[in-house]
């Protein structure tokens, strides 16, 4: 049994998991979770040993100075808790590290065993791939379970993928076989782009958890960061005929594909996200009681090893895309008459994996 020395009882908890690698195209999904931990002040209770789950000539420990004294910090999963204050508070329990590279199925139970503890009621994992979307469109989400009645009752897609899979698929079906009911999040990546940050799918993603949670995600200058990436992006693609033409046709191909659904349901969904934003609903004020120093009045320790990442993109010609196996850490794309596949591939028949499904959400967040 896991002890947590500490942690007192949450209320109504919801775990927010991702992972850096192979389901983390431009590290879009470990930047949200990352994002919460830094907008809520999440407050570090527990950290997985790495010698256990971690191959360090893969994921390499990084040596720093404090004060003159150096020290080292190796490459783990992380857990934190965070408070969203309101009218109705609750808490949200943030998993943030690295895909393993052995033992995934003690890695789960162990990330299980957390969650059973803390009484976590629902697990949300997120995930971002590479796939043939322009990057002046809103940024497609899909949500899947593999639970039918959380996929009916939750307006998900039922995920039928068969073939590889990441840590992602892995610790969505043992959440499933524990009873836990678990959803996935994909953001799909312009594959043409896929180097970190990209700000404007981490926001797509805070977007659909927004939605699927019931909360106010502060959004802080993500937004504003966004427009950013897609105004850089559009100068570097200008620079490039041929760029500039393989773009173009992605965005005729996409409109025409959606042109027949100027979909009620996503204005609808909009429109609920601006009222909640206007009336200032939960989320409005930030838990937790650690500071940037880590020196606060909670009982938990702020995690402050993580280095800041700040790259500005580069856009590339269009080509092969990267191998899921490489150190990019993403999935291949989608081929142009599919649909991209959350853990990076199509299925065998070359048909849209299941995970991606039918039930996207088109995020407005380039307006």
């Amino acid at each position: 049994m896991i002890e947590l020395e500490g942690v007192p009882e949450l209320i109504d908890p919801v775990m927010v998991a991702a992972f850096e690698g192979w389901n983390d195209a431009g590290d879009a999904a470990s930047t949200a979770v990352g994002h919460l931990d830094r907008e809520w002040k999440g407050e570090v209770f527990a950290a997985l040993d790495a010698e256990d789950y971690y191959d360090f000539q893969v994921n390499r420990p990084t040596v720093w100075l404090d004060g003159g004294a150096r020290k080292i910090v190796w490459p783990t999963t992380r857990l934190s808790v965070v408070r969203v204050g309101g009218e109705k508070p609750r808490d949200l329990v943030l998993v943030r590290g690295i895909e393993p590279s052995m033992r995934w199925r003690s890695f789960c139970n162990e990330i299980l065993g957390f969650a059973h503890e803390l009484g976590v009621e629902m697990v949300v994992i997120l995930g971002a791939l590479l796939g043939d979307t322009p990057h002046t469109r809103p940024v497609p989400v899909s949500g899947v379970t593999s639970d039918a009645d959380l996929a009916r009752t939750m307006d998900l897609e039922e995920t039928r993928y068969e073939g590889p899979t990441g840590i992602v698929g892995i610790l969505q079906e043992a959440c499933t076989h524990a009873g836990v009911p678990a959803v996935s999040l994909w953001a799909a990546v312009p594959h043409y782009v896929s180097q970190p940050p990209n700000p404007k799918a981490t926001l797509a993603l805070l977007n659909r958890l927004e939605d699927l949670i019931g909360l106010r995600i502060p959004l802080g200058e993500l937004a504003e960061d966004a427009r950013a990436w897609q105004l850089g992006v559009d100068q570097l693609a200008a620079e490039d005929s041929e760029v500039a033409e393989y773009v173009q046709s992605l965005e005729e191909a996409r409109d025409t594909a959606e042109l027949p659904e100027a979909s009620g349901e996503a204005i609808a969904r909009e429109f609920e996200r601006y009222l909640r934003r206007r009336d200032g609903g939960p989320g409005q004020q930030p838990g937790g009681h650690a500071t940037e120093t880590g020196e606060g009045s909670g009982t938990y320790l702020r995690d402050t090893s993580g280095p800041g990442r700040g790259r500005p993109p580069r856009a590339q010609r269009p080509g092969p895309t990267p191998d899921p196996g490489a150190e990019s850490g993403t999935g291949p794309a989608a081929g142009p008459d599919e649909k991209p596949e959350p853990d990076g591939k199509a299925g065998p028949d070359g048909k849209a994996g299941p995970d991606s499904g039918s039930g996207d959400d088109e995020d407005s967040s380039d307006d």
